[in-house]
């Protein structure tokens, strides 16, 4: 199973990531990190292929797809 994983650090809430995943996987949290941004959180590990498209269209590198 596929594993996506957020680096709360790096993210900015861009919601790019959110908008390009064919699976509806990502949302943005609740929850902000140290720098005051809400950060992107998986909601459907079930739904996630690992495809990968997240990860490669994030400016932030804030994603990490294991396979």
């Amino acid at each position: 199973m596929a594993k996506v994983v957020v680096i709360a650090e790096r993210c900015k809430g861009c919601q790019i990531c959110v908008s390009v995943c064919p699976r509806e996987c990502l949302k943005i949290s609740e929850e902000h990190n140290q720098a005051g941004y809400f950060v992107v959180e998986l909601v459907s590990e079930q739904k996630c292929t690992g495809c990968g498209v997240c990860g490669e269209m994030c400016p932030d590198l804030a994603l990490q797809i294991w396979r």
